[in-house]
């Protein structure tokens, strides 16, 4: 009996719409010139995407320590098509303004052209895993500190989920409220520690010397998890023996404001298409800390968790991508989270991910050269630098080039750039909507995904570029707890 699930054609229905949207931009927009130039760029990343297939589990390999093809292509890429495209609508147009949009719109181009289908067969792919009918024990722990408005609702959501056989370890880190009282109340329900401050990593290490399951799961603090959230875990590693950690799916619980709204469909339209592209490949780039799930006896090989760095589910998960085993995610495993509610809250959230991942990305930097690292070194970390660190600027300079021209004379042609742009953003965040069955009201907010958000969270990563360039300590900063 096939355990299949029969496939959405709303999804093929979209994707046929995003798809149209492209040929037509790319007839109304582009010479022959500058469609050879997207064309054989588009192809050159194709062929690097198709090529990675099968490759995960294979032996090391040792050779030169260069950067990969494919990260070659991305740097030289953006330069040699904006210089061609660029190029050709200067002497068509006689605007170099319209050339850079044009060049931000092609990067967009490619980024959709090869992201979409590889999210619906993720999506496929994940509807033809069959039910499990055993279930390896699990520990779950939750590293709380000064979590007093939410801790309560965290552990009784753990209590409530569904699971035959899971224990839930709750560690205080040495709080200075009443986040240690509140968790001493359900003591009969769950393992309560406590230790004197040490960082959420070392709050994470106390916990795992305690725990007895196979499977690790790790749940932050303000996080309320789905009823059968760890039986969707536990099904992502029944699928292969190589599968090391399940990326939770993480939603945001407060929608209260524009701000809130505008980090819901962040984590839906921004977040969930790339990830579901790179879990065709196993190798989802960050297992979130908010819920995230590990065998237990791959945390012991690999050190367990780093304690001096701000992004500790970032560093644990590229040393799990360097042992070549398989990341997955599931999204049918949801988590709830406590999304920032104010400007100056969102800036202290961003300000530790950003530094964090910054830190990371110089203690991992072989990662770019070594072939050893297969399709870490060859995919993985190259797209998270250039999405990290060069598509920010790409998209400021974008920005300030469609103010100019829309100020002295092109306002016609920025507005019809943008409304390309806003349709396409908004149709792929009616994609991910209907992949992770979410919430229909995102999809307007995807408006702001091209134009308002998008800039805040490119202003905030620049900044946290240019702090690290001048060597500021990057330190521990989290949002104030609402606790809805």
């Amino acid at each position: 009996m096939s355990h299949q699930k029969r496939f959405d054609p709303l999804l093929l229905v979209i994707s046929g719409a995003i798809f149209s949207l492209l040929i037509v931009m790319a007839l109304l927009v582009f010479s022959v010139i500058s469609m050879i130039a997207i064309g054989l760029g588009a192809a050159v990343v194709i062929y690097q995407i198709i090529t990675l297939q099968g490759k995960l589990a294979s032996k090391f390999k040792y050779g030169k320590r260069v950067p990969s093809a494919f990260f070659i292509f991305l740097v030289v890429a953006p330069i040699a098509l904006g210089i061609t495209v660029g190029y050709d609508t200067y002497f068509t147009q006689n605007s170099i303004t319209k050339a850079i949009l044009l060049w931000g719109l092609t990067l967009t181009f490619w980024s959709t052209l090869l992201f979409i289908p590889l999210a619906l067969y993720s999506k496929h792919r994940e509807m033809s895993i069959p039910p499990i009918t055993s279930f390896p024990k699990i520990s779950v722990i939750v590293p709380a500190y000064n979590e007093e408005k939410v801790i309560e609702r965290t552990i009784q959501a753990l209590i409530d989920t569904k699971y035959p056989d899971k224990e839930i370890i709750v560690v205080d880190d040495g709080s200075k409220d009443k986040t240690f009282d509140i968790m001493n109340k359900y003591k009969k329900q769950v393992k309560v520690l406590q230790k004197t401050n040490g960082g959420k990593a070392s709050a994470i290490n106390f916990g795992l010397a305690y725990s007895t399951g196979e499977i690790i799961v790790i749940v932050d603090a303000d996080t309320i998890i789905g009823h059968e959230s760890l039986v969707h875990l536990a099904v992502g590693f029944s699928i292969d023996k190589n599968v090391a950690a399940v990326a939770g799916n993480i939603r945001v619980r407060n929608r209260k404001n524009w701000l809130t709204w505008c980090q819901a469909v962040e984590y839906v339209g921004g977040i969930q298409i790339a990830r579901r592209a790179l879990d065709v490949f196993g190798a989802i780039s960050v297992v979130p800390g908010a819920l995230g799930a590990f065998r237990k006896s791959v945390l012991d090989e690999i050190g367990s968790y780093h304690k001096d760095t701000l992004v500790e589910d970032f560093d644990v998960t590229l040393k799990i991508l360097k042992t070549k085993l398989v990341i997955s995610g599931s999204t049918n495993s949801t988590a709830y989270t406590e999304a920032p509610e104010s400007l100056k809250n969102l800036y202290r959230q961003r300000k530790r991910w950003y530094g964090g991942n910054l830190q990371v990305f110089s203690r991992h930097s072989d990662a770019l050269t070594n072939p050893r690292f297969g399709i870490l070194q060859r995919l993985v970390f190259p797209y998270m630098i250039f999405s990290s660190c060069i598509m920010p600027f790409v998209s400021i300079i974008t920005t300030c080039s469609a103010i100019y021209t829309g100020i002295f004379g092109g306002g016609i042609f920025v507005l019809e750039m943008f409304a390309i742009f806003l349709t396409l953003q908004c149709l792929q965040v009616a994609l991910a909507v209907r992949l992770d069955n979410e919430d229909p009201r995102l999809i307007p907010y995807g408006i702001f995904l091209v134009i308002g958000f998008k800039q805040i969270l490119d202003i905030l990563l620049i900044n946290a570029i240019f702090e690290y360039l001048l060597k500021r300590e990057a330190v521990w900063t989290s949002s104030e707890r609402i606790g809805i």
